[in-house]
């Protein structure tokens, strides 16, 4: 006999209370002992031990990350579909869970807690899957690259928000660089015309990065810092180093916005005749390839949830969850945490994470993606439709 929809909900809804209280003491345990990108082995434990706890399958060091895992939260022999919960729970330097990944990451596992207490009624196959170094390398990326993302046919997870609730956010695609440019020393005052200035290939290469603003597109973003200037005002630096980020909707034209500061490097390095190198930080990000279906269904259950949500703002990040989009379709909406505005990677959102408020936003996040999933599984047309819309993106890209 088949299952009534609202009452598979209601099952969900009792299994979310009935599993709210781990999930908010593992927020309050991440948020009080973060852990850098690659280093969260004590927040991947937790993770891990939890969900073996509650009877769950584990593979550990999953894609041969060691703070990675896969959890089976439903695992059938011919599943309707293959769905993913994504977790994160890396922590800025110096600052904590300034992104809310303490309580995003929490919230992916108690929707996973409470759809695997009701597995028995689901015909989809689901797993959580630990997704570690979001803010450094992008280990999802790492993930990609070993297809792990072609068998689902739709991942999603939760990103907090100040006091703005989004279906979709739009993700810039990104590439960090570090570059070295290697002079020779000389005294300041004494012999300057002796020296080759590495500082000043650096200062260069920004005021070159800077002219180049007005011949890109507006998407784009380009952003550097000093990481190494030299060691005194009285020696001329034969060693400087820099980090540049740069940033663009579209990741075919970011390509060509690289060539282009690239050669600010190089004419840098010629106009001081000093040489260099370039190390990539990390993988490239890829922007975020939109599923318009999926993101209806997401819209309808926040008009459920009566949360109030707008379209999308002018904010753009980077995220490594855009590469898994290029691979399944994928989504990050964005669910406010505050009353009040204000920036992520800030101390606003760590007191967040450490409050008696983050209790009701890890609930919420977790009936956003339960409730998507299910009326993923109780509509099956949509989820055609979402697959459908990504099959035909990916034919274009393809093509193109």
């Amino acid at each position: 006999m088949a299952i009534n929809p609202t009452h598979i909900k209601e099952l969900f809804e009792e299994a979310v209370l009935k599993y709210q209280n781990i999930c908010h003491q593992l927020n309050y345990f991440l948020a009080e002992n973060p852990e850098l990108s690659g280093e969260e082995f004590k927040a991947c434990q937790k993770f891990v031990d939890i969900c073996r706890d509650q009877g769950m399958e584990v593979e550990e060091e999953f894609c041969g990350l060691p703070t990675a895992f896969r959890a089976n939260v439903n695992n059938l022999e011919n599943p309707q579909a293959h769905i993913a919960i994504l977790a994160e729970y890396d922590a800025l330097p110096d600052l904590g869970h300034g992104c809310g990944h303490s309580m995003s990451g929490s919230m992916s596992l108690l929707t996973a807690l409470a759809l695997h207490s009701i597995s028995e009624k689901l015909n989809v196959n689901i797993d959580l899957i630990g997704t570690p170094d979001e803010e450094l390398h992008g280990e999802k990326i790492t993930m990609v690259n070993q297809g792990v993302f072609k068998k689902y046919d739709f991942a999603m997870m939760v990103h907090l928000n100040s006091n703005t609730t989004m279906p979709k956010v739009k993700f810039l695609a990104l590439s960090a660089y570090r570059v070295r440019f290697y002079g020779k020393p000389a005294h300041a005052a004494a012999s300057p015309w002796e020296g080759k200035n590495a500082l000043s290939a650096a200062q260069l290469t920004f005021h070159a990065i800077d002219q180049l603003r007005q011949r890109v597109k507006p998407d784009t973003r380009m952003s550097y810092y000093i990481v190494h200037g030299g060691k005194a005002s009285n020696i001329i630096p034969d060693y400087a180093e820099i980090q540049v980020e740069l940033r663009h909707s579209n990741r075919a034209y970011l390509d060509t916005v690289i060539e282009k500061v690239e050669n600010c490097i190089k004419g840098a390095a010629i106009a001081t005749e000093t040489s260099f190198d370039i190390e990539m930080i990390g993988y490239p990000y890829s922007d975020m390839l939109q599923n318009e279906p999926g993101i209806e269904v997401i819209k309808s259950v926040m008009e459920e949830m009566d949360l109030p949500f707008i379209e999308e703002d002018d904010s753009m990040g980077s995220s490594d969850i855009g590469n898994v989009s290029y691979q399944c379709p994928a989504f990050h909406p964005m669910l406010a945490c505050s009353n009040d505005y204000f920036t992520l990677h800030s101390q606003e959102m760590v007191d967040v994470c450490l409050s008696e408020k983050s209790k009701e936003v890890i609930n919420q996040g977790a009936r956003l993606i339960g409730n998507t999933i299910l009326s993923l599984i109780e509509n099956p047309e949509l989820l055609e439709k979402i697959k459908e819309d990504f099959g035909s993106k990916s034919k274009l890209l393809v093509n193109s």
